[in-house]
Formats: structure tokens, C-alpha cells, sequence
């Protein structure tokens, strides 16, 4: 074994790493890697569980063994903290999102001939994989895959991709197929088949000229704490309802017994509806069908949210603004929220809920709260894309 060198950790784009820096395909630590490139199977490393894997786009690391997925998500936040030089008190082990609980997808779809293809893409390909199973999908989803399969035999165009949104929601799964076509009497009436028989929460499609709603027995809604939101179609959710409970958890911690707090890039509400009780909330959103669900979700619960239409990358809260508050929740999309940060830095707000869906951009606007002054007081990673590279986590910040 003396020729064969350890593998380590995994990186990034989920290779494995040897202690020398040499990346190896599927390499899990705890592996030994001969210099031929064979592969020694190690303790980490398991039989993955969907047939699928290696070629399909949505899992990268379903041959790693739980306590070391665990491990790769935690791992990932404390790298891109490394790389800032910013110090963290306490990195928390990784909470990870059980199998079959994503409940939303985008998967594409192409018919050829008679036949249609549909899943995620091949890795790093516009290949699609024909999903025949998923061990990460809620079951209602996977329940629709071949139905909806056989419909987009009738309304899919020859060679021209469908994108296909799955997401569950209270009333049950919502469907959205764009890039169809829908003409004449036949297609109406399976299309209205096709949303009765599966009890759709929602059925939409778009042929090209905006999303049409055609089934719709009741306002789809989410539950946020005890608030109940209509949601526009296909709204930004948290992929899971764990990983949407962790996040939530973490963020109630940091922010405490603040008596007010501002929520930005606060979307449909997901953390300002869930921390509302007892408490004012400011909430900032730039996308305007969110900030309207919310708007009018937090009217009827008659809460004390007060909400706006901001873009924060354009006009952020300001040191002025932002010290009104005894905590800040910031949710910002994956490039992170460098302008409003900069903001934060100078401001004297106590605590910052911090949550994240990528480490590295993160580990930046991290940076410069310490260097405002803030402490890095803990951090929740939040593997909530099981078996993938994606990384989430909440933090707090204090002052």
C-alpha cells in the first residue's frame, strides 16, 4: 500500500483530494489511490443508491457514507472561512436533509420520435438522464414523473427542451411546464384531465408568451409559523422542509429576544413570518410578486410585519436605517450581498442572522463584518441538497 496515497477530504466539485494536492474523480476519504489511478475502496465509501448515479446531474456524492457527507458540508464552510482568514468561535457539525425530501425540482425534459426523456441533466452536460427513479425526491414528485412523461408526448414540440418545476406546496404539488404547446381541443381537455386526476395544487403552463394558469381549485399556499401565505407561482421555497426548519432554528437563535427585526431579501416571508411573533419586523424584497404574497399574508394574520419593495442591491439599508434594529436577518441569493454588508459593517446593529447557500461568497461579506467590528460567533452548516456539492448554512454575527 506504500505506493498508494490517502485520500483526505473532498473538494469542492466533489473530487476527492490527496494529502499532496492530486484530485481523483470519486474519491472518498479514508480511499487509497494507487498511481495507476485505481481506486482502494476505504470506511467512507458506500454502494450508492440510485441507479442513475454517475451519470445524472443532481447527486455527486451519493458513494459517501453519512458521517462523512456530514463532515464534507461542515468542511466546505470551514475552507472558504480559511480562505478570508476570517476566524469562527464555533462551526457546528452539518445538519443534512434526509432522502426522498426534495420538494422542489426543475427538471427538463426533450421529446424525440415518440418518445420523451426527462430528468436532471448529465453532469456538466445539456444531456438529460431519462429518470426511472430518485432517491431524492419526495414521493408525490416522483409520482408525477411518468404521468407528466406521457403527457408532453401530446404538448412537447419535436427537439425543443421543456422545463419542467415540481413544487410541493399545502394543497399538494404544484406543476409548471414551459416551452409546451397547447392547440386545440384535445390538448385543453388532457391538460385539464391531467390536473384533475393528480389533485394539482396548481397547473400551469407557458407556450411562449408568459405563464397561464389552467387549474387552480383553491389559492396555493405555505405555512410559515402560524401565517399562511398565497404563494405566486413557482415562489422561491427552501428545498426541504428540514433544511427549511434548521435555517429557520438557527436564524430564531441568533436574532433572540430582539423586539425588532429587519428581514432582507426576505422573499415570500419564509424567516420574517417564522420570527414575527412577539416582535415588529421590517422586510425589504426587490422581487415584487414575493414582497405583494407577503405583503398580503401579513395583513390578513393582522401581524406586525411591515414590508417593502427594495432592490438592496441598488439601494440598500443604509447605517442610519439599519440601526433602528435590534437584529438584521440576511438572506441574500448565492452571489451574497456585498453592498448591503458594506452597509452592515458600519452600522451598530447587535446581531446579524446571516443565511447562506454559498460558502465562498459568504466567507466574503464575512470578511468585512469582522473588519466592521462584528464578531463571528457560530455558524449552522445546512446540507439540505443531500448528496450534492450545494452547501447552505446560518450564522450569527454580534456587535
Amino acid at each position: 500500500m506504500s505506493d498508494a496515497a490517502l485520500i483526505e477530504r473532498i473538494a469542492a466539485r466533489g473530487d476527492g483530494v490527496t494529502g499532496d494536492g492530486r484530485h481523483v474523480a470519486g474519491g472518498v476519504p479514508g480511499d487509497r489511490v494507487r498511481d495507476d489511478g485505481i481506486i482502494i475502496p476505504g470506511p467512507n465509501r458506500i454502494e450508492p443508491v440510485c441507479r442513475h448515479f454517475g451519470k445524472c446531474g443532481g447527486c455527486q456524492l451519493q458513494h459517501v457514507a453519512e458521517p462523512a457527507l456530514a463532515d464534507f458540508v461542515r468542511d466546505r464552510v470551514v475552507g472558504a472561512l480559511e480562505g478570508q482568514d476570517v476566524a469562527c468561535a464555533d462551526v457546528l457539525p452539518a445538519l443534512l436533509s434526509p432522502p426522498q425530501s426534495r420538494r422542489r425540482a426543475t427538471l427538463t425534459a426533450l421529446r424525440t420520435g415518440k418518445q420523451v426523456a426527462l430528468g436532471f441533466n448529465a453532469a456538466q452536460s445539456n444531456q438529460i438522464v431519462d429518470m426511472r427513479m430518485c432517491p431524492l425526491l419526495l414521493p408525490e414528485l416522483f409520482a408525477l414523473i411518468a404521468p407528466i412523461r406521457e403527457l408532453l408526448t401530446m404538448i412537447a414540440q419535436q427537439r425543443r427542451p421543456v422545463k419542467v418545476k415540481l413544487q410541493m406546496l399545502d394543497q399538494g404539488v404544484e406543476v409548471i411546464l414551459e416551452g409546451v404547446k397547447a392547440e386545440g381541443l384535445d390538448a385543453a381537455m388532457a391538460l385539464q384531465d391531467f390536473a384533475g386526476a393528480h389533485a394539482l395544487a396548481r397547473f400551469a403552463i407557458d407556450q411562449g408568451d408568459g405563464l397561464e394558469t389552467l387549474w387552480q381549485p383553491e389559492p396555493p399556499t405555505m405555512r410559515f409559523g402560524d401565517v399562511t401565505v398565497e404563494v405566486p407561482a413557482f415562489a422561491f421555497l427552501q428545498a426541504t422542509d428540514t433544511g427549511q426548519a434548521a435555517l429557520v432554528d438557527a436564524v430564531t437563535r441568533a436574532i433572540g429576544d430582539a423586539p425588532a427585526v429587519a428581514d432582507l431579501f426576505a422573499g415570500v416571508g419564509t424567516f420574517a413570518l417564522s420570527v414575527q411573533a412577539g416582535r415588529k419586523v421590517y422586510a425589504a424584497e426587490a422581487a415584487r410578486d414575493a414582497v405583494a404574497a407577503l405583503t398580503a399574508a401579513a395583513n390578513r394574520a393582522r401581524a406586525l410585519v411591515a414590508t417593502e419593495h427594495r432592490d438592496l442591491f441598488r439601494r440598500p439599508l443604509i447605517p442610519a436605517e439599519l440601526n433602528r434594529f435590534g437584529a438584521v436577518i440576511l438572506d441574500p441569493p448565492r452571489a451574497g450581498a456585498e453592498e448591503q454588508v458594506k452597509q452592515l459593517a458600519d452600522s451598530s446593529v447587535p446581531a446579524i442572522a446571516y443565511v447562506s447557500c454559498n460558502p465562498a461568497s459568504f466567507a466574503r461579506d464575512a470578511k468585512m463584518l469582522v473588519h466592521g467590528g462584528y464578531t463571528l460567533d457560530w455558524i449552522q452548516p445546512v446540507g439540505q441538497f443531500r448528496w450534492s456539492t450545494h452547501v447552505e448554512l446560518a450564522a450569527r454575527f454580534s456587535k
